[in-house]
Order: C-alpha cells, then sequence, then structure tokens
C-alpha cells in the first residue's frame, strides 16, 4: 500500500476514487443546494403535431402489441429520461375501434384524462367507466386495469403517473393479468354513486387513494361555474378547485395532485412559485402562460405545458374563459413537509 502523502489536493482525490470515496466539500453544493434547482424546462407540446404523430403509430402498432401504445412526453431538459418534468411522467395514448389494451397492474399511481374521441371504457378492479372529453379518471397503485374502445372514432388521452418517484425509491412492480381484460363485478357507476355525493358509506374506512376512481367532467364544469359566481378570484391561482378522496380529504392521489383551474377571461394572475412541479392541459379557451423571465406563451386547446418546481409562473385568459386541468407532485411535498411556495 502506498502511504506517501499527495503532492497536492488533486493527486488525493485520484487516491480516492479506488477506494469509492469522494470528497463532500467538492460536491456539497450540488448536494445541498441554497434552492431548487430543477433540470427540466418550461415546454409547451403543441396539440396538432402531437395528434398526428400518435395518430400515425395507429397504423403500425396495436395496442394490444404495445400493451400501452403512447407516446411519451419528454423534457427537453431530461432527455431520454422519459419524464415531464423532473419528478412527474406524462404520455398521450391512443387506443383505436374494437382494440384491447391487456389488463395489468404496477404499484405507480396513475392518471388518465381524456382529450379526443368517445367509445373508451376503463375497467379498474372490477368495475368500468366510459371515458368523455375532460373526464378524469384514477388508477390506484397495485389495481388491475384494462381499456377497450367499444366506439368508432380513435381515442386520446393524457397519462400522468409517478414513476419517476417510485423508482428513485426503488419500489417498482408489475404484473400482467391471466385474461387480457378482467372480469367486471360491480355496476358502472357504482364508486360515484358510494362516494361521489358527499355521502360515505356508514362504515367506510379512510382509503390512501380516492374510491371515486371516474371524475367525469360535466361535475366538475358546474362546480367551477358555480364558484365563480359566488366566490372571488384568487389573484395567484385563479379558480381552482383541486379534487379530493372523500374518506379523509386529502387529494385523490397520494403522490400526484390533481386540480381543474378557470381563469377568467381578461384576467391575469399574479406571479407565483411552488417547489412542486406541474403539468398543465388547456381544456378550453386560450391560456397565456409566463415562467420565469419568458414572455407568455400562448396555449389552445389540448395543448401540454410543463412548469417545473421553484419557477415563477403566470396565467392569462384571452378572449374567454380558460379551463384546464393539472396535475403536480404536490402532495408528496406537502407529507415530507417540503413544501414552500412564493406569492408575489
Amino acid at each position: 500500500m502506498d502511504t506517501r502523502t499527495p503532492s497536492s489536493l488533486d493527486d488525493y482525490y485520484e487516491t480516492l476514487k479506488p477506494l469509492n470515496l469522494a470528497p463532500l466539500w467538492v460536491r456539497l453544493k450540488g448536494l445541498v443546494p441554497s434552492e431548487p434547482k430543477p433540470k427540466a424546462v418550461p415546454f409547451r407540446w403543441p396539440w396538432e403535431p402531437t395528434r398526428e404523430a400518435l395518430l400515425a403509430s395507429g397504423s403500425l402498432i396495436s395496442a394490444k402489441e404495445a400493451e400501452r401504445r403512447v407516446l411519451v412526453l419528454e423534457n427537453p431538459g431530461l432527455p431520454g429520461q422519459s419524464r415531464v418534468t423532473d419528478t412527474l411522467y406524462a404520455g398521450l395514448q391512443l387506443i383505436l375501434p374494437g382494440e384491447l389494451a391487456p389488463a395489468h397492474r404496477h404499484t405507480q399511481s396513475a392518471l388518465r384524462f381524456c382529450l379526443e374521441g368517445e367509445g373508451a371504457v376503463t375497467s379498474v378492479d372490477g368495475e368500468r367507466t366510459r371515458m368523455h372529453r375532460g373526464d378524469f379518471i384514477i388508477t390506484p397503485f397495485w389495481t388491475w386495469h384494462d381499456h377497450k374502445h367499444e366506439g368508432d372514432e380513435p381515442v386520446i388521452w393524457l397519462d400522468g403517473l409517478d414513476v419517476p418517484l417510485v423508482s428513485a425509491i426503488g419500489a417498482g412492480f408489475r404484473e400482467e393479468h391471466m385474461e387480457e381484460d378482467q372480469e367486471i363485478t360491480r355496476p358502472e357507476g357504482d364508486a360515484l354513486a358510494r362516494y361521489g355525493n358527499g355521502l360515505l358509506p356508514l362504515n367506510q374506512q379512510a382509503t390512501h387513494t380516492s374510491p371515486v376512481f371516474s371524475y367525469p367532467y360535466e361535475r366538475t364544469r358546474e362546480s367551477l361555474h358555480v364558484l365563480g359566481r359566488s366566490g372571488p378570484v384568487d389573484p395567484h391561482h385563479g379558480l381552482t378547485m383541486r379534487y379530493i378522496n372523500p374518506t379523509n380529504g386529502d387529494w385523490a392521489i397520494p403522490t400526484i395532485g390533481t386540480t381543474m383551474k378557470l381563469v377568467p377571461a381578461g384576467f391575469e394572475t399574479r406571479p407565483y412559485r411552488a417547489t412542486s412541479s406541474e403539468v398543465v392541459v388547456l381544456l378550453e379557451g386560450t391560456l397565456e402562460v409566463a415562467v420565469g423571465d419568458g414572455d407568455f406563451e400562448r396555449l389552445s386547446r389540448n395543448d401540454v405545458f410543463s412548469v417545473p418546481g421553484w419557477q415563477t409562473v403566470r396565467y392569462r385568459a384571452v378572449g374567454e374563459d380558460a379551463v384546464a386541468f393539472c396535475f403536480s407532485d404536490r402532495p408528496v411535498h406537502e407529507k415530507l413537509g417540503l413544501f414552500r411556495e412564493w406569492q408575489g
């Protein structure tokens, strides 16, 4: 063993490598930064060219062959990592008439937000629900789920998952069902009837994920309409409502925060930033968004936009009310006591 004292720090660092050691004083600022420094960048996926690319895949590979025919929204700041922000996954899924995406389950929690088409059906743990534009549908972790198409036009929806989080803690599992589509054991609408009307079964215990796995847009839009008539507009968030788990009042998904935002016509929100990152998809109207020192960028129908964590963001509606669905990693920040926000 060489016991000589290194002649310089650089020589000393070389002696550490074969020992699998590293000097903290060199890496400290990278490990413990003065503030969050996301690698993801603000980015817009415009609907029309994205839709065309997704539809093109329909003639090349079936839903069964692909298992899930999805185009992943990859943030330019995180190439090759299948991440829409540093901590979130997003993709656009296509299913064609007569197709079946086989049943499987995984430890990652997932959401579906329907953007286009009619006739698709998602089944979750023995109950099926039809998918309509604007519907928010939950696939809780480790629940069987499959998708099928009983209509006559392509259906596209946005997938959002906590894949990066589950991967980071090494807790990812997946299992294929013995049958392509699972057995249906409950009537359609059962979960919404039991838990979605401000009522709970008498002996219902709190659940990690909302037992309401399908939140119809019709109900959500009506709630936003009533809120707009009866309450003030939040200067930083516009009119924003969050989807909840009715058994405990928490977020509908324990690791993914989901909201519906209405920005009134002509309204511009004040600067806001939070440690959580967010994905925004425009449902109605025209919405402009500015992140950091950047200019306002215009979002049109079904455009998807990524907002990295700890980046100042502003929204303004052009011409008419704008409605957008958003999902974020805020619940994780809150549960770990790490959530921080700033309001300008």
